[in-house]
Protein backbone atom coordinates (compact mmCIF):
# COMPACT_ATOMS: atom_id res chain seq x y z
CA UNK A 1 0.00 0.00 0.00
CA UNK A 2 2.88 2.35 0.86
CA UNK A 3 4.46 1.68 -2.54
CA UNK A 4 1.10 2.33 -4.30
CA UNK A 5 0.62 5.66 -2.46
CA UNK A 6 4.13 6.85 -3.34
CA UNK A 7 3.67 5.82 -6.97
CA UNK A 8 0.31 7.62 -7.13
CA UNK A 9 1.78 10.78 -5.58
CA UNK A 10 4.70 10.71 -8.02
CA UNK A 11 2.36 10.25 -10.98
CA UNK A 12 0.12 13.12 -9.83
CA UNK A 13 3.13 15.37 -9.35
CA UNK A 14 4.47 14.59 -12.82
CA UNK A 15 0.98 15.11 -14.33
CA UNK A 16 0.48 18.45 -12.61
CA UNK A 17 3.95 19.66 -13.60
CA UNK A 18 3.44 18.64 -17.23
CA UNK A 19 -0.07 20.03 -17.51
CA UNK A 20 0.17 23.29 -19.40
CA UNK A 21 -2.06 26.12 -18.30
CA UNK A 22 -4.42 26.83 -21.17
CA UNK A 23 -4.30 30.38 -22.42
CA UNK A 24 -7.30 32.12 -23.84
CA UNK A 25 -7.00 33.09 -27.49
CA UNK A 26 -5.21 36.45 -27.83
CA UNK A 27 -8.07 37.75 -29.99
CA UNK A 28 -10.57 36.95 -27.24
CA UNK A 29 -8.38 38.65 -24.62
CA UNK A 30 -8.05 41.73 -26.86
CA UNK A 31 -11.83 41.78 -27.25
CA UNK A 32 -12.21 41.71 -23.42
CA UNK A 33 -9.75 44.59 -23.11
CA UNK A 34 -11.52 46.60 -25.80
CA UNK A 35 -14.87 46.02 -24.09
CA UNK A 36 -13.50 47.36 -20.79
CA UNK A 37 -11.82 50.39 -22.37
CA UNK A 38 -15.10 51.18 -24.15
CA UNK A 39 -16.97 50.81 -20.83
CA UNK A 40 -14.43 53.19 -19.23
CA UNK A 41 -14.99 55.80 -21.94
CA UNK A 42 -18.78 55.32 -21.71
CA UNK A 43 -18.72 55.80 -17.93
CA UNK A 44 -17.09 59.22 -18.49
CA UNK A 45 -19.66 60.13 -21.15
CA UNK A 46 -22.44 59.06 -18.75
CA UNK A 47 -20.75 60.94 -15.87
CA UNK A 48 -20.74 57.70 -13.85
CA UNK A 49 -17.93 58.43 -11.40
CA UNK A 50 -18.02 55.05 -9.62
CA UNK A 51 -18.07 53.01 -12.82
CA UNK A 52 -15.29 55.10 -14.38
CA UNK A 53 -12.90 54.80 -11.46
CA UNK A 54 -13.74 51.15 -10.81
CA UNK A 55 -12.14 50.48 -14.20
CA UNK A 56 -8.81 51.96 -13.10
CA UNK A 57 -6.23 50.25 -10.91
CA UNK A 58 -5.65 51.55 -7.39
CA UNK A 59 -2.31 52.99 -8.54
CA UNK A 60 -3.74 54.33 -11.80
CA UNK A 61 -2.28 57.38 -13.55
CA UNK A 62 -3.94 59.70 -16.06
CA UNK A 63 -1.75 62.02 -18.13
CA UNK A 64 -3.80 64.82 -19.70
CA UNK A 65 -3.09 67.09 -22.63
CA UNK A 66 -1.71 69.96 -20.53
CA UNK A 67 1.90 69.74 -19.34
CA UNK A 68 0.66 70.11 -15.75
CA UNK A 69 -1.67 67.11 -15.95
CA UNK A 70 0.12 64.12 -14.47
CA UNK A 71 -2.66 62.82 -12.25
CA UNK A 72 -2.12 60.07 -9.72
CA UNK A 73 -5.45 58.35 -9.04
CA UNK A 74 -6.38 60.22 -5.85
CA UNK A 75 -5.70 63.61 -7.44
CA UNK A 76 -7.40 62.63 -10.68
CA UNK A 77 -10.52 61.66 -8.74
CA UNK A 78 -10.49 65.03 -6.95
CA UNK A 79 -10.06 66.89 -10.23
CA UNK A 80 -12.75 64.84 -11.99
CA UNK A 81 -15.42 64.71 -9.29
CA UNK A 82 -16.91 68.20 -9.94
CA UNK A 83 -17.16 67.42 -13.68
CA UNK A 84 -18.91 64.11 -13.02
CA UNK A 85 -21.17 65.74 -10.41
CA UNK A 86 -22.38 68.25 -13.03
CA UNK A 87 -23.50 65.28 -15.13
CA UNK A 88 -21.01 65.98 -17.89
CA UNK A 89 -17.49 64.68 -17.81
CA UNK A 90 -16.02 64.03 -21.28
CA UNK A 91 -16.97 61.98 -24.27
CA UNK A 92 -14.42 60.01 -26.25
CA UNK A 93 -15.62 57.99 -29.24
CA UNK A 94 -13.17 55.44 -30.55
CA UNK A 95 -12.09 55.80 -34.16
CA UNK A 96 -9.31 53.19 -34.08
CA UNK A 97 -7.56 51.05 -31.47
CA UNK A 98 -4.60 48.65 -31.39
CA UNK A 99 -4.09 46.32 -28.42
CA UNK A 100 -0.87 44.46 -27.60
CA UNK A 101 -0.50 41.64 -25.04
CA UNK A 102 2.41 40.45 -22.98
CA UNK A 103 2.95 36.69 -22.95
CA UNK A 104 1.29 36.21 -19.55
CA UNK A 105 -1.93 37.81 -20.83
CA UNK A 106 -2.15 39.78 -17.58
CA UNK A 107 -0.74 43.03 -18.93
CA UNK A 108 -1.45 44.83 -22.18
CA UNK A 109 -0.91 48.20 -23.78
CA UNK A 110 -2.88 50.02 -26.41
CA UNK A 111 -3.10 53.11 -28.55
CA UNK A 112 -6.26 54.64 -29.91
CA UNK A 113 -7.53 57.54 -31.97
CA UNK A 114 -10.55 59.25 -30.46
CA UNK A 115 -13.18 61.73 -31.58
CA UNK A 116 -13.42 64.22 -28.70
CA UNK A 117 -14.48 67.78 -27.89
CA UNK A 118 -10.86 68.65 -28.80
CA UNK A 119 -11.32 66.99 -32.21
CA UNK A 120 -9.06 63.97 -32.88
CA UNK A 121 -6.96 62.93 -29.90
CA UNK A 122 -4.65 59.99 -29.32
CA UNK A 123 -4.93 57.91 -26.22
CA UNK A 124 -2.40 55.33 -25.17
CA UNK A 125 -2.32 53.26 -22.09
CA UNK A 126 -1.51 50.18 -20.09
CA UNK A 127 -4.18 47.84 -18.76
CA UNK A 128 -3.70 45.18 -16.13
CA UNK A 129 -5.85 42.19 -15.29
CA UNK A 130 -6.95 42.62 -11.67
CA UNK A 131 -9.15 39.91 -10.15
CA UNK A 132 -10.24 38.83 -13.63
CA UNK A 133 -11.10 42.35 -14.82
CA UNK A 134 -9.04 44.51 -17.18
CA UNK A 135 -8.36 47.90 -15.60
CA UNK A 136 -6.58 51.01 -16.83
CA UNK A 137 -3.27 51.38 -15.02
CA UNK A 138 -1.76 54.26 -17.01
CA UNK A 139 -3.37 56.46 -19.65
CA UNK A 140 -1.98 59.29 -21.77
CA UNK A 141 -4.22 61.62 -23.75
CA UNK A 142 -2.66 63.74 -26.51
CA UNK A 143 -4.05 66.20 -28.99
CA UNK A 144 -3.00 65.24 -32.49
CA UNK A 145 -1.38 67.96 -34.59
CA UNK A 146 -0.99 67.56 -38.35
CA UNK A 147 2.69 67.77 -39.27
CA UNK A 148 2.11 70.75 -41.55
CA UNK A 149 0.63 72.70 -38.60
CA UNK A 150 3.29 71.98 -35.98
CA UNK A 151 5.15 75.25 -36.66
CA UNK A 152 1.95 77.25 -36.03
CA UNK A 153 1.31 75.39 -32.76
CA UNK A 154 4.89 75.94 -31.61
CA UNK A 155 4.47 79.69 -32.09
CA UNK A 156 1.15 79.64 -30.17
CA UNK A 157 2.57 77.82 -27.17
CA UNK A 158 6.12 79.11 -27.09
CA UNK A 159 5.65 81.59 -24.22
CA UNK A 160 3.59 79.20 -22.07
CA UNK A 161 6.16 76.47 -22.63
CA UNK A 162 9.02 78.86 -21.72
CA UNK A 163 7.36 79.55 -18.34
CA UNK A 164 6.54 75.87 -17.79
CA UNK A 165 10.09 74.75 -18.60
CA UNK A 166 11.53 77.34 -16.19
CA UNK A 167 9.27 76.07 -13.39
CA UNK A 168 10.16 72.45 -14.10
CA UNK A 169 13.89 73.19 -14.06
CA UNK A 170 13.69 74.83 -10.61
Amino acid sequence: MKYFTLTLLAALTIFSCNKKEEKISPDLVKKEITTNIEAWHKAAADADFEAYFSLMTEDGVFIGTDASENWQLKDFKSYSKPHFDKGKAWQFTTLERHVYLDETQNLAWFDELLDTQMEICRGSGVVEKVNGLWKVKHYVLSITIPNNKVSDVIVMKKEIDRVTKAKLRE
